[in-house]
C-alpha cells in the first residue's frame, strides 16, 4: 500500500485548497533549515598565508641563514657554496617545525613540513633552469649580437677568424629537417600505438607496453649504433640526415608512447561508453571522443619526445656526420645539428670558438621554446576550454535555441502546436469472394459535349 502526498497547489489556487491541506496536515517531506541564529565562522582564506604562518617561514628562514653563517664562518672549519646552502637550508627546515610545532598538532606539522619540502624542490628546479639559461646566454652574448652568426655558415671560416665572420645557419637548417623527419615518424606512430594499448588491449598490448618501457631507458649511444650498424653499414653506406633522424626516432618513440597511454587512460570510461550508445563504431568514438578530450595531454607527450630528440648528441655524432657547408638534402651526404655543432665549437682552444658555442647552445634553447609555444598553442587547451570564436560561437547557437524555444511557447500558448492532424481513410482488407470476383467493366467514357452556339436571330430582311 503506497501513500501519496498531496502537492501544495500554484499560488491562485491556493485560497481554494487551504482547508483541505490544513485538515489533512500537510508536510512537506523536504525542509530547508534556516539561518537564523547560526553562528557562521571566520572565512578561510585558501590562497593567502596568515600572519602566523608568515612569521614562522620568514623568522626560519633568518635564522637557518644566520646559523649556517655562523658555522661556516665563525664558529666551525667549514667553507663551500654549496656546503652553505645546505647547512642553510636543513636549519631552516628545523626551525620551522619548531615554530609550527609551538601552536599547531603532530598532524599540522607535518603538513607544513611536507609543504615546505615541495615548494623547495619547486624553487631549486626552477632556479637551476634560470641557471642554464641565464648562464648560456651570457657566455653567448659574444656572438649572438652579429647578424652574419644566423646567416652564414662555416664553409670559409676557420678557429683563429673573429666572430664577424661564420655562422651556424647550416645547423638551424639541419636540426629543423632532422626533427621534421623524426615527428614525421613519431608522432603518428607513437599516438597509434598508444591508442592500440588503451583501446584494443590484449596479450600483445601488454608486451609493447613492456617493450616501451623498456626502451624508455635505453642509452642514447646504443641507438646511434644500432641505425648505424642497420641504415648506414646495410642501406646507404654514408653518414646523412635521414640516419640521423632516424636515430632520433628511436629516442623518441617510447616516450611519446608511454605519455600518450598515460593521457589516453586518465579519459573517462563514461565518454566512451555514451558514444557506444548511441550507435557510433569504436574508430568514431577514437576519433571524436578520445582524441579530443586527451588533445592537450598528447601535446604534452609530443613536447616531451621533442625535447628528448632535439637535444641528442651522441647518435647524431655517429648517424649524420660533422661538415661546415648547407646540406639541405637529408638522403646524401653528412648534415650537422645544432647539438652535434656546439660540440664541435667547444672542442677548441680558442676563445671565439667557444663563444660560438655557447651561442649556438642559446640559439638551441631559444628554438626549442619556440617549438614549444607554437605547440601549446596549436593543441594547447584542454577538454571544455574554449578560445574566443568558440565562446562568441556558442553563444550566438545560444541565443539562436533560446528563440526558438520561446517561438514554440508561443504556439504552444496559441494552439497551434502539436499540428493538426488531418483522419486518413483506413481501407478494409479485401475478402476472398471480392478477390475471386472479375472485375466490373468500366463505362465507356462520355462523348466530349459540343460546344454552345449562339441562338438563332431573325432575319432583317
Amino acid at each position: 500500500m503506497s501513500t501519496t502526498f498531496p502537492t501544495r497547489p500554484d499560488a491562485p489556487e491556493a485560497d481554494a485548497h487551504t482547508d483541505f491541506l490544513d485538515a489533512v496536515d500537510f508536510e512537506p517531506p523536504t525542509r530547508i533549515p534556516s539561518p537564523e541564529g547560526v553562528e557562521i565562522g571566520p572565512r578561510r582564506t585558501l590562497r593567502t598565508a596568515t600572519l602566523d604562518e608568515r612569521f614562522n617561514v620568514v623568522g626560519a628562514l633568518a635564522g637557518g641563514l644566520a646559523l649556517a653563517t655562523l658555522l661556516f664562518g665563525w664558529i666551525g672549519p667549514l667553507s663551500g657554496i654549496v656546503g652553505w646552502f645546505v647547512v642553510a637550508f636543513l636549519a631552516f627546515v628545523g626551525l620551522y617545525v619548531l615554530l609550527v610545532s609551538l601552536r599547531s598538532d603532530w598532524q599540522e606539522v607535518k603538513d607544513r613540513v611536507a609543504t615546505v619540502l615541495m615548494v623547495s624542490a619547486g624553487v631549486l628546479l626552477f632556479g637551476a633552469l634560470v641557471f642554464i639559461v641565464v648562464y648560456t646566454i651570457a657566455r653567448g652574448s659574444e656572438a649572438l649580437p652579429f647578424l652574419n652568426f644566423f646567416t652564414e655558415t662555416m664553409e670559409l671560416t676557420g678557429p683563429l677568424d673573429p666572430l664577424s665572420s661564420g655562422g651556424i645557419l647550416h645547423a638551424i637548417v639541419g636540426t629543423l629537417i632532422q626533427i621534421s623527419i623524426a615527428l614525421a615518424i613519431t608522432v603518428p606512430l607513437g599516438i597509434t600505438t598508444a591508442v592500440f594499448l588503451n583501446e584494443i588491449g590484449g596479450r600483445f598490448a601488454r608486451f609493447v607496453r613492456t617493450i616501451a618501457d623498456a626502451m624508455t631507458a635505453l642509452p642514447s649511444i646504443v641507438a646511434g649504433l644500432f641505425v648505424y650498424a642497420a641504415i648506414i653499414q646495410l642501406v646507404t653506406h654514408q653518414r646523412s640526415g635521414f640516419a640521423a633522424a632516424m636515430a632520433i626516432t628511436v629516442m623518441m618513440l617510447p616516450i611519446v608512447i608511454r605519455a600518450s597511454d598515460v593521457v589516453l587512460r586518465l579519459v573517462p570510461g563514461n565518454l566512451r561508453e555514451a558514444s557506444y550508445a548511441l550507435g557510433t563504431s569504436r574508430w568514431r568514438t577514437v576519433w571524436h571522443v578520445v582524441l579530443p578530450t586527451a588533445r592537450s595531454g598528447l601535446v604534452t607527450a609530443v613536447i616531451l619526445g621533442t625535447a628528448r630528440g632535439i637535444g641528442e648528441t651522441s647518435p647524431v655524432l655517429l648517424t649524420s656526420g660533422i661538415t661546415a657547408v648547407m646540406n639541405v638534402n637529408p638522403f646524401s651526404g653528412p648534415m650537422i645539428s645544432l647539438p652535434l655543432q656546439v660540440f664541435d665549437f667547444v672542442r677548441s682552444p680558442e676563445p671565439t670558438m667557444i663563444a660560438r658555442g655557447f651561442g649556438t647552445a642559446a640559439v638551441l634553447i631559444l628554438l626549442v621554446l619556440g617549438l614549444f609555444i607554437i605547440a601549446r598553442m596549436i593543441g594547447g587547451k584542454g577538454p571544455g576550454q574554449l578560445s574566443d570564436r568558440q565562446r562568441r560561437a556558442a553563444k550566438v547557437d545560444s541565443i539562436r535555441d533560446l528563440q526558438r524555444i520561446t517561438m514554440l511557447d508561443d504556439r504552444i500558448a496559441r494552439g497551434e502546436y502539436p499540428p493538426r492532424v488531418l483522419p486518413t481513410v483506413q481501407t478494409e482488407p479485401a475478402t476472398a469472394s471480392t478477390a475471386s470476383a472479375p472485375p466490373a467493366a468500366s463505362a465507356p467514357p462520355a462523348a466530349p459535349s459540343a460546344p454552345p452556339t449562339a441562338p438563332p436571330t431573325a432575319d432583317p430582311s
